[in-house]
């Protein structure tokens, strides 16, 4: 099949979250399954073009310049320039917030997807894979062309996390020629406002969420974000699949960032980790003491308040804590004050540090993700791969990727929680104490995790049945 992937930020490229990661390594898992795939996303003024090797092509799509990369897979990596809309320090807001014009920038970047695909000559094309609501408008614009192309190009739309949905005024029907038509509560409409999110699930002919947890998770009132019901009405054509994971660079056997590499039949390396990450992070390595590790973007959605408010039972226990992350100022606050009264047993990084975020994956013992909601989440995977002992809410892609391992003698691979409440998070970090006093035991939950296989393909596999399903 010839794919189209269209995605806000494709890493290396550009990242800010698991979308990035997502459109880097599924289209890679696609091109390896013989598809002739081409990944399209705009040319933000951050990107070191001469650094990634990105090129301007001959080619121009309503006046618009068009760059390109292509990857050792042979996936085509195009990106789209437009220097009033792009070129500008974050790519969806700055310090002030959102930029205002947001839905001017993604209308722009989704109606030249095809059109560019198109002038590169990769065409006919069989799918247009689109992601979040920066996309939505493109599965409007193919449902409004079909059968006036050449093919029969269907759209897939991913939701990555129904908590951004892309909201406007509804001015910008008129402003952008978007067509009252659409603007109805089987469209865009939403609360007399267009959503660009609703757009893309309205009128794609197939949609996917990020595991099969969430694709549940969705369709009711707590984690549905006012589309609950609208979801719903679409739910013969909604798929949840779990996201990959790209073990060529999280993998403890080869990662380049560690001080010792190490893997599940000699663990040896992962002891010299642990020593350096607390010598890293200033940790008073303690004997007997459970290093526990937390990467995490620092929101409400990630659990952190009951990681702030659970600290100080942590403490009264045998743990450390090894964080890194960066994100709302009062969770910052609350972790920077509680670091200055525990000096010696919280290491705090805030901020982002690619290298550390796989330090403290191999160094810490267990790996906390306290989160309300999680689509798929990846470091849970991460860790697993690590021998580092995952301890997660069970929600979303947590609850379909860790096993509780409470009972003795069960093919457990970490310890679960479900109770939203900083006490809950208290007691699965006890059963994790309890596991972890015995080294017999503790061996067995690691090692039955790191024999795990997330990898890319078995996910690719199942985006195959649907591109084949549209």
């Amino acid at each position: 099949m010839k794919i189209v992937f269209a995605a806000s930020e494709v890493a290396p490229f550009s990242k800010t979250g698991g979308l990035a990661d997502v459109a880097a390594a599924l289209p890679d898992a696609l091109a390896r399954r013989g598809h002739e795939v081409m990944v399209i996303t705009p040319l933000y003024g951050s990107i070191d073009r001469r650094h990634h090797g990105i090129w301007p092509t001959p080619v121009r799509v309503f006046d618009t310049p068009v760059h390109e990369r292509i990857l050792e897979s042979g996936v085509r990596v195009i990106f789209i320039e437009h220097g009033g809309f792009f070129d500008r320090p974050g790519y969806y807001g700055d310090a002030g917030g959102d930029y205002p014009d947001n839905a001017h920038r993604f209308t722009f970047f989704s109606r030249r997807l095809l059109p560019v695909a198109d002038a590169l000559g990769f065409g006919p094309v069989d799918i247009l894979h689109l992601n979040d609501w920066q996309t939505g408008i493109a599965a409007l614009e193919l449902a409004r062309q079909r059968g006036l192309r050449p093919g029969f190009t269907r759209s897939v739309f991913t939701i990555h996390n129904m908590g951004y949905q892309g909201i406007f005024d509804k001015r910008v029907v008129e402003e952008l020629q978007l067509g009252w038509d659409a603007f109805t509560p089987q469209g865009m409409e939403f609360y007399d406002r267009v959503n660009f999110l609703k757009t893309g699930i309205a009128f794609a002919d197939w949609i996917t969420t990020v595991s099969p947890t969430y694709a549940r998770e969705i369709q009711t009132p707590e984690h549905g974000f006012g589309l609950d019901g609208f979801i719903r009405s679409r739910a013969d054509r909604l798929v949840g699949i779990l996201n990959g994971v790209d073990y060529a660079a999280w993998n403890p056997e080869t990662d380049r960032h560690l001080p010792a590499r190490y893997g599940p039949d000699d663990l040896a390396g992962k002891a010299i980790c642990r020593q350096r990450l607390c010598e890293e992070l200033g940790i008073e390595d303690r004997p007997g003491a459970m290093l526990v590790g937390v990467v995490s973007r620092l929101a409400g959605q990630k659990g952190i308040h009951l990681l702030v408010d659970a600290i100080p039972a942590l403490m009264e226990r045998n743990v450390n804590l090894a964080i890194l992350g960066s994100g709302e100022p009062h969770y910052v606050e609350g972790l920077e004050g509680a670091k200055r009264y525990h000096q010696k047993r919280i290491g705090l990084y805030i901020g982002y540090d690619e290298g550390l975020a796989h330090r403290i994956e191999a160094g810490a013992d267990a790996f906390l993700m306290p989160s309300i909601y999680e689509p798929c989440g990846l470091n849970q995977m991460y860790s697993l791969k690590y021998g580092t002992v995952p301890i997660v809410r069970a929600t979303g892609g947590l609850a379909d990727t860790v096993v509780d391992a409470t009972v003795p003698d069960s093919f457990g691979t970490g310890f679960t929680f479900v109770d939203p409440h900083p006490a809950a998070l208290v007691d699965a970090v006890d059963r994790a104490l309890r596991a972890f006093a015995h080294p017999r035991r503790w061996r067995e939950i690691q090692r039955w995790g790191m024999a795990q296989d997330f990898s890319w393909d078995a996910s690719a596999a199942r985006y195959e049945e649907v591109y084949r399903a549209a």
